[in-house]
């Protein structure tokens, strides 16, 4: 290809990320299985050193010089902290709180059962491969076993949101107890990587930024409600930027800040519009480069069949545990027939919180590019997976309400 400038390559990727993936989902007409952001983060596998980088290595080292991938970064950071915040917005705790009995049960056996199952899938991987292909140099086995198990019971808020709107179901009785269900969960799923994370080293800073996030929030919520809305929405960049910047600098993650400062405030104060069309506008314009700058890190060196087997079972563990656990709650909790089945197959939609949760995992060495790969692949299958057999199970259970 002829030579581009810095800027000229730059601009060169971004057409790549935001037309190939359009005109494949437009094109195809995939929505029904693989929604646009499903085919982005396949459009990002593909342009990874896995696949682009395998076949057209020269193309590949082009495309994506180290200064590139810096930009590109640097734009995916942000991106994917403003899309994280959002999630923490859309946790209804209250809601969660009124109806804390169903919720918890559900919630936790929704939870807790995929976690098990994928837990006993790493210390299994561990056993028959060994762990010098899966844990990372600055991991532990118990961090990665669990590791795996919290990624196999992680729920993707932000996608779960999109699949109920393209359901019609957002907004009724079950699409909300859906979201409260999820809501918690993903509580759970990111104070147990802020466990996970936990470094002895550094429990000084840890302890700092902890003892520290009381009063802040007390105080940003103080604030928060006596501002107009158009200023609340300045007011809360500036404090995702710098919850941000604690929790990382306290040897946790900016994720896990970005999520924090999102869940502390009350979605009410933004408008729940204004938090959609926000959502949406991220997910848009910033989240197709993150998904660009995932797959760059997808790779194949453990061999392609051994990470599509280790996928194979994550999934496995994922779906039977998901389906297993909230067919539990509804048994005990004596819900009418088919809502368990729909609600697991909701529940199981793992897209870009697994991604990013693993992303943290890779950050932080405790897993390796090929498990990171493993954990991609899983995310994406479970995701395709959840709208082909979500939307006969709402039929049925519609037109059995019909019927009575």
């Amino acid at each position: 290809m002829p030579h581009l400038t810095l800027i000229e390559t730059f601009l060169a990727v971004l057409v790549a990320i935001f037309a190939l993936p359009y005109l494949v989902w437009r094109l195809g007409r995939t929505e029904y299985v693989a929604p646009l952001v499903v085919v982005q983060i396949l459009a990002g596998i593909l342009l990874g050193p896995g696949v682009l980088g395998a076949a057209l290595p020269a193309l590949h080292a082009a495309l994506f010089p180290p200064d590139v991938i810096t930009m590109l970064n640097g734009i995916a950071m942000w991106g994917v902290m403003l899309f994280v915040f959002v999630a923490g917005l859309e946790l209804d705790l209250k809601a969660a709180w009124r109806w804390r009995g169903e919720t918890g049960v559900t919630a936790g056996l929704a939870f807790g059962t995929p976690m098990l199952l994928g837990a006993g899938a790493g210390g299994l991987v561990l056993a028959l491969d060994g762990r010098a292909a899966w844990v990372g140099a600055e991991g532990q086995d118990w961090q990665f076993i669990a590791g795996v198990g919290m990624a196999c019971a992680v729920t993707a808020l932000p996608i779960l949101v999109l699949f109920l709107e393209k359901l019609a179901m957002l907004r009724d009785t079950l699409g909300q107890r859906v979201l409260r269900y999820a809501s918690l969960d993903d509580i759970a799923i990111w104070a147990v990587l802020a466990l996970i994370l936990l470094d002895w080293e550094r429990v000084g800073r840890q302890a700092a930024f902890i003892a520290l996030l009381v009063p802040a929030v007390l105080l940003v919520r103080w604030a928060m409600a006596r501002l107009p809305q158009r200023d609340r929405w300045y007011v809360a960049l500036v404090w995702l930027a710098l919850l941000g910047l604690a929790a990382d600098w306290s040897g946790l993650h900016f994720m896990v800040g970005a999520f924090i400062a999102g869940a502390v405030l009350d979605g009410e104060w933004f408008g729940q519009e204004r938090v959609d069309r926000f959502r949406d506008t991220v997910l848009l314009a910033l989240m197709p480069v993150f998904f660009l700058s995932t797959g760059l890190k997808t790779q194949w060196s453990a061999g392609g069949w051994t990470v599509a087997g280790f996928a194979a079972l994550l999934l496995a563990a994922s779906v039977a545990g998901k389906l297993g656990g909230v067919a539990l709650a509804g048994r005990f909790l004596r819900w009418r027939q088919g809502e368990a089945w729909l609600i697991g197959w909701l529940l199981q939609t793992k897209a870009l919180i697994m991604i990013i949760f693993a992303n943290v995992l890779l950050d932080k060495q405790i897993i390796t590019p090929a498990s990171f790969t493993a954990l991609l692949l899983c995310a994406v299958a479970s995701t395709m997976l959840t709208v082909p057999f979500a939307t006969p199970a709402l039929r049925r259970l519609r037109a059995s309400d019909g019927a009575t």
